[in-house]
């Protein structure tokens, strides 16, 4: 009995993990996406550490404009495998994608200056937890616990 209730109480939190996730990547996108002036340009073009010429190739003008895109798509795709509860894991993949390009853009390595940056890090910042946070929910999905994977399941 014991063991159940931890099991459930272990699945509720990966859930709730899994929705807030969801919804801060959610609501990320579609703030992007409804806002015509959003580019991804200045975080690019301030990208620090090793693969910085990477990023600044991103910043082409021929170039930016679908970056910008599919930077809004990912965290869509994202946001609503999570916050439904159905892809998750193919949503965790495009989220430790993502929240690996956005750590490596500007890593918070200590000979570096944090520019763009809410905080002052030391090799962890809020982009490094959330990837690993995602690594967590591709590992134990939950949307048969609590999800459309649920309902799909149960009618089927």
């Amino acid at each position: 009995m014991i063991d159940s209730n931890k099991d459930r109480n272990v699945n509720i939190s990966i859930v709730l993990l899994r929705v807030f996730i969801g919804w801060h990547f959610l609501y990320e996108g579609v703030i992007k996406l409804f806002n015509p002036e959003w580019t991804s340009f200045g975080y690019l073009a301030s990208a620090q550490g090793p693969l910085k010429p990477f990023f600044f190739l991103l910043i082409n003008p021929s170039i930016i404009g679908w970056v910008d895109v599919l930077n809004m798509a990912a965290l869509i795709i994202v946001g609503v495998t999570f916050t439904l509860g159905i892809f998750e894991k193919k949503g965790a993949i495009v989220a430790i994608g993502l929240l690996a390009l956005y750590y490596l853009a500007h890593p918070p390595f200590p000979w570096l200056d944090q520019l763009n940056t809410e905080g002052n890090y030391w090799f962890v910042n809020k982009n490094l937890i959330e990837l690993i946070a995602c690594i967590l929910i591709y590992n134990f999905p939950t949307g048969h616990y609590f999800g459309l994977n649920y309902f799909i399941k149960k009618n089927l």
